[in-house]
């Protein structure tokens, strides 16, 4: 199950939304959570400070466990926060900032959680945007 943004009528904006469809399936070991960036914040879920992440953090573990989340799409938003409009930015050029992804990327607990970058594709000044973003992501993470 992938996080939403709450655009339009969609379930999955609240982290109690995934708490019920996996109370509600007859095989919920073989489910599990994928947390998109963009959507939670688009969702109104606060990550721009480590206060703020920390409670967000603490919500969804409440909610779904942390345990379940298996998966995490990383990407900004062009979007403001809490408007519930799911548009994907480039790391660092959306309405986030980089903070929410330096906590995320130093978080021990998704050491081991794949991360996907699901950001807009093709390039800029020859270069691949997939490459400019990671290498964002390396230097916010202190490794680049």
């Amino acid at each position: 199950l992938e996080t939403t943004s709450g655009q339009g009528s969609c379930l999955g904006c609240r982290f109690e939304h995934l708490a019920e469809i996996i109370a509600g399936v007859q095989s919920p070991e073989r489910v599990a959570v994928c947390v998109d960036t963009c959507h939670i914040f688009s969702a109104g879920y606060a990550l721009a400070s480590e206060k703020d992440y920390r409670a967000t953090m603490r919500q969804l573990d409440r909610a779904v466990g942390l345990k379940l989340v298996k998966a995490i799409h990383v990407n900004d938003s062009k979007a403001k926060f809490g408007s519930g409009v799911d548009r994907h930015a480039h790391i660092g050029r959306g309405e986030m900032g980089l903070e929410p992804f330096r906590l995320l990327l130093v978080d021990r607990r998704f050491r081991q959680t794949p991360m996907y970058l699901e950001t807009p594709k093709g390039e800029e000044a020859g270069r691949d945007l997939d490459e400019i973003n990671l290498e964002v992501l390396r230097r916010v993470a202190g490794e680049g």
